[in-house]
């Protein structure tokens, strides 16, 4: 044998004896041994695990506490339920279709298995250690367990012990028990636990009226709650629900529990709208309502409110909510007539004050009754703050150092072109609004229009600033990115906001710019957490020259202006009115070195669905304007609020007057077939968008103006502009009450 044959030899040998020590090492044996080990091992700590957990006595969740709701002060505001709202009920009264349909949302095999789902439970333990947490897949019966006798929490010891009682609880009892157990404990949203308090929230029925449809969605439901309530679910959110609705019932007919032609006849069961708890009426469901959106702002989520235990404590001044009240009901609803009148039935009223130095709401209305008008008029987002925008117009001017198309620096003393109908200079969106009562006034300087709200002159403004700039300091102010597209009509305020938000904006501006975030939870304890409160003020958004400048501007408003009817002598205000297209709603923004409310009038439509209705006619008084009762609810309400009115003034520095050359102005109000003077040839003479926000309110001229109107004001309507909303008090000029919905 040569050296060559000799070394593959020992090489061969050498692979003989790395495999057989292998095998020695790893033989079926030792494996299978090491399996069952680690089975027993298993099963032996499972075992002892089961011998040492013991199906407890019920939880606190299970027996729900009240939660206690405070003014400022620590006295009382209201108390949710003293018992959770919860009516248990036998299961034999629960229909047998609905029963089924809960089985087969939730968990098909419930009537075979054994109480538990080893696969789902594996993966909700794995989700749990890698943090991606709260998961599905239980069985009715470990959901049962969960709510009846553990906790929410999300760890692994809690789902070792749901796993453990769920096998005991399907030992002892029997099927049917645990199911009507499940049923009368589970959360369907709304403040509803077990099916019969969800039957009454979401179809006004006793649990044994449900039929299979509504039974479906109410399954279906339990996924996600809050997403899946049809009154305040997204697209998605309803998308969803219909889907999971689709499956219940999809999943009845597999299991044999409902016939496919009767299945293929249902349509979705659209649930009733919402309404308050019991003891929640007058303002106190508002004010509860606008703190428990807070709180679960702030993490706090609905299910951990309703169980209870919560000690909250609101921002709102007592005293200031009483007057608050007071003045509405002073100085609008005794004077509406709501059976006979069919427009005074529509009008609805909002307002939110608050202090300007914390952001503390101090006072909020949000209706004639929170059980009588579920959606809260103080924090809606439907309607268009108008007019009341302007202003931010103004100081994204004097924060962008922006100018006139001639070159001039913006500020209260700039001149610019007040005619009627307008077109803008300088935009590719062409836009020509209406001044109301189409007047054009004699180069008025922008402390005039700002006074008398003049279209042509903010909507110039928005174009020398550029619309993407005005935009940006108003969501900075705290205007909400609801429907605010970047062109020049903004300037007629056509985005949607809430009063709760323009006080935050309007205050933001008190406070000299540094931003106020209005909050009204003060705080909120429970026995196992507590929520962090919202820090209403923050850094500065605009200089404080702007906002200073600004509030200058406002001052005159109130003294002269649209705004008059909110003067008095007994403080120092600033405020702007706004009245939007058609009149279906009018604002009183104002505030005081003190406290910023913002006071609006809603005209919603009586018919089922609602819809925005116009306002004119309010009371008999004509245009239901910016400048009428939402400024005469403010001037009363602050009057009361600061306990007869309060000798502090506003601190103003760095007021910008801006530039003064008087550019070319026409001398006369142009006829509809004239051309107005200084429009450039490529623009159009009337605008080829006239949006929704066609012109909003615009204060006629006072009795005796600075600027004379260089014309005759026309009294038919433009077939391309609707007439302005004035913001003049209703009665102080002839034919008012004609103006509007013609």
């Amino acid at each position: 044998m040569g050296r060559a044959d000799a070394r593959r030899a020992q090489g061969r040998g050498a692979r003989r004896a790395a495999r057989g020590g292998t095998r020695r090492l790893f033989t079926w044996r030792k494996v299978l041994g090491t399996f069952f080990g680690l089975c027993l091992l298993v099963m032996g700590a499972f075992l002892a695990l089961y011998m040492y957990v013991d199906v407890p006595e019920a939880n606190a969740q299970a027996e729900k506490q009240s939660n206690v709701y405070k003014y400022s002060d620590g006295t009382l505001l209201a108390r949710s339920n003293s018992e959770v709202n919860r009516e248990i009920v036998d299961l034999g009264v629960v229909p047998k279709e609905v029963q089924h349909a809960f089985v087969a949302a939730e968990n098909k095999s419930f009537y075979r298995d054994q109480g538990i789902d080893l696969k789902g439970t594996t993966r909700g333990l794995l989700n749990t250690l890698s943090g991606k947490g709260k998961q599905g897949g239980s069985t009715i019966t470990q959901q049962y367990v969960k709510n009846y006798y553990l906790t929410q929490d999300q760890t692994v010891t809690r789902k070792l012990k749901e796993l453990v009682i769920s096998l005991k609880v399907d030992q002892r009892m029997k099927k049917d028990d645990i199911l009507a157990g499940y049923l009368n404990t589970v959360y369907y949203g709304r403040g509803a636990s077990g099916i019969q308090a969800a039957a009454q929230a979401y179809y006004g029925v006793d649990a044994k009226d449900l039929d299979t449809s509504q039974g479906a969605y109410l399954a279906a439901l339990l996924q996600a709650p809050s997403q899946y309530d049809w009154a305040v679910a997204s697209k998605t959110g309803k998308k969803l629900v219909r889907e999971r609705w689709g499956y219940t019932l999809d999943n009845m007919v597999d299991e044999g529990w409902l016939d496919q032609a009767e299945r293929d006849k249902m349509t979705f069961p659209v649930p009733d709208s919402p309404k308050a708890a019991p003891g929640m009426d007058g303002q106190t469901g508002y004010l509860v309502e606008a703190a428990n959106e807070e709180m679960e702002r702030q993490g706090v989520t609905e299910e951990m409110l309703d169980a209870g235990g919560w000690t909250i404590t609101l921002n709102i001044d007592k005293k200031r909510q009483k007057q608050l009240e007071k003045s509405v009901d002073a100085q609008l609803e005794d004077q509406l007539d709501r059976k006979a009148s069919k427009v005074d039935a529509t009008v609805q009223a909002g307002a939110t004050s608050v202090d300007p130095r914390t952001g503390k709401v101090v006072a909020l209305y949000g209706g004639v009754g929170a059980t009588e008008h579920w959606i809260s008029n103080a924090t809606r987002q439907d309607y268009q703050p108008a007019s009341t925008f302007k202003p931010l117009v103004l100081a994204s001017a004097l924060e962008n150092g922006s100018r006139t198309q001639d070159g001039d620096l913006i500020g209260l003393n700039t001149v610019y072109d007040g005619t009627s109908k307008r077109p803008v200079v300088g935009s590719d969106t062409p836009f020509a609004p209406q001044n109301e009562d189409d007047i054009s006034y004699d180069s008025p300087t922008v402390q005039t229009a700002m006074d008398k709200s003049i279209n042509s002159v903010f909507a110039q403004m928005v174009v020398d600033v550029t619309p993407a700039a005005v935009k940006k300091t108003a969501l900075g102010l705290g205007v909400p990115d609801k429907n605010f597209p970047e062109r020049p009509a903004i300037t007629l305020g056509t985005m949607n906001a809430s009063t709760w938000d323009m006080a935050g904006v309007y205050a933001t501006l008190d406070n000299h710019g540094k931003k106020v975030t209005p909050t009204i939870v003060k705080s909120a304890v429970h026995r196992d957490r507590t929520m962090e409160p919202v820090d209403g003020t923050g850094g500065q958004v605009i200089s404080r020259a702007s906002a200073d400048t600004v509030t200058k501007a406002l001052t005159e408003v109130v003294d002269i202006g649209s705004g008059r009817a909110a003067n008095t002598s007994a403080y120092d205000a600033a405020g702007k009115t706004g009245t939007s297209e058609n009149n279906k709603a009018a604002w009183f923004a104002g505030y005081t070195p003190e406290l910023t409310t913002v006071v609006a009038l809603f005209g919603e439509s009586t018919k089922e669905g609602g819809g925005q209705v116009t306002l004119t006619g309010t009371a008999n008084s004509g245009r239901a304007n910016g400048g009428g009762f939402p400024a005469r609810i403010w001037a009363d309400y602050t009057l009361g609020a600061l306990g007869g009115g309060s000798s502090a003034t506003f601190d103003l520095e760095g007021v910008e007057r801006g530039e003064t050359a008087v550019t070319e102005s026409p001398s006369a109000t142009p006829s509809e077939s004239e051309e107005p003077s200084e429009t450039p040839s490529e623009e159009p003479e009337t605008p080829s968008e006239t949006p929704i926000e066609t012109p909003g309110e615009e204060s006629p001229p006072v009795q005796t103006p600075s600027e004379t109107p260089s014309g005759t004001p026309s009294t038919t309507p433009s077939t391309t502009d609707e007439p302005g909303d004035g913001d003049q008090p209703p009665g102080e000029r002839p034919g008012a009450e004609n103006l509007l919905g013609q």
